[in-house]
């Protein structure tokens, strides 16, 4: 059996306790509920429904049987490894590649990798994504952390959570942006008219910054860095469909999947254009400040090349 214990602290009291966990621990809401209904969820010792609003000092105890937590599966996938102690480890994902197992993704994922790499992985997070802390789109690069253990674990989702990690972002976006730097302060959240979609035209969403420059201009694209002040679900593919400059190859937000240039050629993405060009935070156990950064990669390299010639 696999059992955590949480402590909320005040920041967290007033949630409901499936709303809560499922931030702490990583487990979707509806394997919680079920673990509640089962009571394998005590608050203080006692069993509690599932609209049960979080107190301050609440002492929650999760108990997983070790048949839920089943079902990840080593494999020896070619994975660039940029760093990896018994704490953590940093990962170049290559586009492609899915984080976690999920729904029509049971194998070649992130986690799969990493589980066959890594003696040892943290214990929370869920069954099937134990130490995540963020996560990068399936057809999105770039540098990621895992936690390889629960101290790590709780000490990056504070960083994250109190916005100290620094992240930055290349992109090549759709037109040619007036201006050479700027700021989108647009909420994000669930998508009404489409739920696997997140959206800015919402009532209630979250905050969500994105600060950008541009690095080069095409005419009809344009290259740009971006900053995250915070960190929502697809936040820079979002924000930038939001002002009509999609993420080139974005075919969820963006539609834009080819570019005409000079003579009528066309050029065509595959993917999105997005890279997780930098990320830096603070070691959970030493206290020391470290950054990983990762050149773009040869397919968004060789789409530049093409728009410059």
């Amino acid at each position: 059996m696999n059992v955590q214990e949480i402590v909320v602290n005040f920041s967290d009291a007033g949630q409901r306790i499936d709303t809560f966990l499922a931030s702490k621990t990583g487990i979707t809401r509806s394997q919680l509920q079920k673990l509640i209904e089962s009571g394998s969820v005590l608050v203080n010792s006692r069993i509690v429904s599932q609209n049960y609003r979080v107190k301050t000092n609440d002492v929650i105890t999760l108990t997983i049987s070790d048949k839920e937590t089943e079902g990840l599966i080593p494999e020896p996938i070619p994975l660039e490894i940029l760093y990896k102690d018994d704490y953590l480890v940093v990962v170049n994902k290559p586009a492609g590649m899915v984080v976690y197992p999920s729904a029509g993704h049971n194998q070649g994922t992130l986690m799969n990798a990493l589980s066959h790499y890594c003696k040892k992985l943290a214990s929370v997070g869920g069954p099937l994504r134990p130490g995540i802390i963020h996560r990068l789109d399936k057809d999105t690069s770039g540098v990621m952390v895992v936690a390889l253990n629960d101290e790590a674990y709780y000490n990056l989702i504070e960083q994250f959570k109190q916005r100290t990690i620094m992240r930055r972002y290349s992109a090549l976006v759709y037109g040619n942006l007036k201006e050479d730097k700027g700021e989108i302060a647009l909420q994000i959240g669930r998508s009404v008219s489409d739920r696997k979609k997140m959206s800015t035209r919402v009532r209630k969403g979250k905050e969500a910054i994105t600060r950008w420059k541009v690095l080069e201009r095409f005419g009809n694209a344009t290259l740009i860095e971006a900053r995250l002040g915070t960190g929502r679900t697809h936040q820079i593919r979002v924000h930038f469909a939001s002002t009509g400059h999609s993420v080139v190859g974005d075919r969820t937000y963006g539609k834009k999947v080819e570019l005409e240039v000079k003579a009528k050629k066309k050029i065509v993405f595959p993917r999105q254009m997005l890279h997780a060009e930098l990320l830096g935070f603070t070691h959970p156990a030493t206290g020391k400040y470290l950054e990983f950064s990762s050149p773009l990669p040869e397919d968004m390299t060789q789409k530049i090349k093409e728009l410059r010639e």
